[in-house]
């Protein structure tokens, strides 16, 4: 099968790029990319209710500026820089349990490499490579290829490959007068199918509302459903949705959000809080004793024995009440094989962002499942794919799409949008949805200013923007182009960054700062690069406009955006070099995203002359200009 080639080929990859990184990037540019925290402080210890040790971690506040790619489930690795500033690994990996601003919990294997890390000097944490995931991943494709014909695994595999046609139930559906006609025929959709049915929901159409009404309808005839996601973000917002709407919702893994609504709902805290609970605490402490002791009689032996007996019976009495008083389990995709979930089958399985999975992690969670439901929009973010050639060979091809192309008949589309101008949408409308989408009257006119143009575009080099220096002085034009980041990492462009603030302010002292903070006014600040965020982030903190209103600026990438919407967004496009290179603003589909976060106000702030020669920024810059190349 093609696909687990590909799985292999970006595993082999990302393997060897760790390699060579922790071999040859020093440890500021590895702290810069955001793969390591230098230095940390190690705190406090503790076991959680899973009997994992935990250490907490934290670093210096100074970097809280730097986006890093920590996230609970992933694998990480300590190292100590020796006096002679020599990189020593400590020989354990350990998983992040928590992330909390500066501060992390991270579970190490055992005492013996807790003690090692406590005797480490001048200690760090860098992301480790993830062999666990590919292995799931890996092992979901073998699964598939070798299913037996009359299996249910095997026929939703013909299905979704085009070689079964989708069945369906033949009642009506329910009623659900407070949804538009699309939300009603999405959910009627999602209740008929036997097999699989596929909800597109284009910006702001409203399909986390739908999908939460579907998810409700479906335990009406289910005791209990499987909800995913691709990443703990994306769990962790339908979860809240779906608690929201009153039901019983059981977060396995660890969650993104640090709240303790959040937190309540996780396996972890309702194991907590069970009645038995201090009882197997106790329990387990004195087995950690026994078990400590250096010298054991016979009788230390049998009372160990009688004990991990008693420890088994209560954590199973336990983990059943937690698990059967949930209606909906939600997880990532690679979560659905935590070992909490072990033996379990589900009637349904709705796997919500279903366009930035990969195929091999969507399989892990079906083959838990009866039918299966995707939620998504393969217009907007891609799957995470960093190598070339797999990337050329289909592997950031996600199995939604696959079933978009192959049975059309189990597809519906959401068609009325709530988010944004008519204005702002109408550029996205007509290149990916093929003006498919009308705007809810609520939102047609929407805007902040009277008489405001809802959509800019604010080119450097044009001759109208005054802010840059001339030609021939300090700062032309060729020298106020795109640079690449200290120690190679990333790119940025400090005079489109510095019109970019200027940009802001200027718009900020049109609405008023008394009104941005009366009618809570949010604005977005976007760049699709990393290192131009982090700069653009800094500059904000230098201005005196915009500091005061810090919480009301959220200033990040494309990808940290995902899901979000703000009154006003500014984009930050950094590319702009004689040769027309534009690099990764290539894949439209984030430019999508991008695009369709604003509510009423859209500004793209960049070079014109680069970037226009891309068909899709020449349109889209003639659609806002109104004029043409």
């Amino acid at each position: 099968m093609r696909q687990r080639h590909l799985i292999e080929m970006e595993r082999d990859h990302e393997r060897d790029e760790l390699r060579r990184l922790s071999q040859v990037d020093g440890v500021d540019r590895k702290t810069r990319r955001g793969e390591c925290w230098w230095p940390v402080a190690i705190g406090a210890q503790r076991y959680n209710s899973l009997n994992q040790l935990t250490v907490e971690v934290r670093r210096d506040a100074s970097l809280g500026d730097v986006d890093h790619g920590f996230e609970p489930g992933k694998a990480v690795m300590f190292f100590e820089i020796t006096g002679l500033d020599d990189i020593r690994y400590l020989d354990f990996t350990a998983t992040v349990s928590l992330v909390d601003g500066d501060r992390m919990l991270i579970a190490v294997p055992d005492e013996a490499a807790a003690g090692r890390l406590r005797r480490a000097d001048r200690v760090g944490v860098q992301l480790s490579f993830d062999e666990t995931t590919y292995r799931l991943m890996l092992g979901a494709l073998d699964r598939v290829m070798r299913a037996p014909a009359d299996s249910r695994l095997a026929q939703l595999r013909n299905t979704f490959y085009g070689r079964r046609e989708p069945e369906w139930f033949t009642f009506g559906g329910p009623s659900l007068p407070w949804l538009n006609a699309t939300q009603q025929q999405a959910v009627k959709m999602v209740m008929r199918a036997k097999d699989v049915a596929v909800v597109h929901g284009p910006p702001g159409t409203g399909k986390t509302t739908t999908l939460v009404e579907a998810i409700g309808e479906t335990l009406r005839r289910e005791n209990q459903v499987l909800v995913c996601a691709q990443s703990n973000m994306a769990v962790d917002w339908i979860a809240e949705q779906l608690a929201d709407r009153g039901i019983a919702v059981l977060r396995v893994g660890n969650p993104s959000r640090v709240t303790d609504r959040m937190l309540g709902l996780t396996y972890e805290r309702q194991y907590e809080a069970h009645p038995d609970y201090p009882q197997l605490w106790a329990m387990r402490q004195a087995l950690r004793q026994l078990r400590g002791a250096r010298h054991k009689t016979e009788a230390a032996h049998q009372k160990i024995d009688r004990l991990s007996s008693r420890i088994t019976e209560l954590e199973v009495r336990i983990h059943d009440n937690v698990f059967n008083n949930a209606r909906v389990i939600a997880c990532t995709l690679a979560g659905s094989a935590n070992r909490v979930l072990e033996g379990t089958r589900f009637g349904t399985l709705f796997i919500d962002e279903a366009a930035q999975a990969l195929e091999a992690a969507c399989w892990i969670a079906i083959a838990r499942a009866h039918r299966v439901i995707f939620a998504g929009d393969h217009c907007q973010l891609p799957p995470t794919v960093k190598t070339l050639t797999a990337l050329k060979g289909g592997l950031g091809v996600t199995l939604m799409e696959r079933i978009v192309q192959t049975c059309p008949t189990a597809v519906t589309m959401l068609g009325v949008q709530y988010r944004m101008n008519e204005r702002i949408l109408a550029f996205s409308n007509h290149w990916f949805y093929h003006d498919r989408v009308q705007s809810d009257p609520s939102v047609r006119d929407r805007s902040i200013l009277d008489l405001d143009n809802p959509v800019e575009w604010v080119s450097p080099n044009s001759p109208s923007t005054n802010h840059l220096p001339k030609e021939g002085e300090q700062g032309s034009e060729r020298e106020t182009g795109e640079q690449t980041g200290r120690g190679g990492v990333g790119r940025y462009n400090e005079a489109e960054a510095q019109l970019t603030i200027e940009v802001t302010e200027r718009y900020v002292e049109r609405i008023g700062a008394a009104r941005l903070r009366d009618e809570g006014i949010d604005i977005g600040i976007i760049s699709p690069y990393r290192a131009q965020v982090h700069h653009l982030r800094h500059l904000v903190k230098l201005s005196k406009t915009l500091k005061p209103l810090r919480r009301a600026i959220t200033v990040a990438t494309v990808d940290g955006f995902q899901g979000q919407e703000r009154d006003v967004i500014i984009i930050s496009m950094v590319r702009s070099n004689e040769h027309g290179d534009i690099g990764f603003l290539r894949d439209l589909r984030r430019m999508n995203v991008a695009i369709t976060r604003a509510r009423s106000k859209l500004i793209i702030i960049g070079d014109s002359d680069t970037l226009t020669r891309h068909p899709f920024y020449r349109d889209l810059h003639e659609y806002i200009t109104g004029t043409s190349n």
